[in-house]
């Protein structure tokens, strides 16, 4: 039993980080009613919130925080990984663009099976920008 367990950890842990890389098309809205039932919706719905910056190409913030069953934070986002520029004004309006948009993206609109799957759990997206200014 316990073995199940674990390979069930792995997977969703697994699923998590494979679905919190890059987003490539933006499926979603910025703050779509429409519940959200997959990881990958949710960060989906997350990168369409994001505006980064112009001349934050490459640059890459990987964030670490846990959603309750609801959509709302638990907490405050950590940083895990930044690859940052040598602009200092650039990176903090960088980070900042990040923020505002987990910030304007929730409360996730979390289906009941997603949010009793994800709750307290944590989740890792990475944020990167384009050479065209998106992720």
């Amino acid at each position: 039993m316990k073995t199940r367990f674990a390979i069930g950890a792995a997977a969703l842990a697994l699923a998590v980080v494979a679905g919190a890389t890059q987003a490539g098309a933006q499926e979603r809205a910025c703050r779509s009613p429409e519940p959200i039932n997959t990881i990958d919706e949710m960060f989906s719905a997350i990168f369409a919130c994001w505006e980064p910056p112009p001349g934050s190409a490459g640059m890459t913030l990987t964030l670490q925080f846990s959603l309750r069953r609801n959509g709302t934070l638990i907490g405050k986002p950590r940083a895990t990984y930044s690859h940052l520029g040598n602009d200092g004004h650039l990176n903090r309006l960088f980070v900042a663009s990040v923020l505002k948009a987990l910030d304007k993206a929730l409360p996730m609109p979390l289906s009941n099976s997603m949010g009793g799957a994800i709750a307290g759990r944590t989740l890792f997206p990475r944020f990167t920008a384009a050479a065209d200014g998106r992720s």
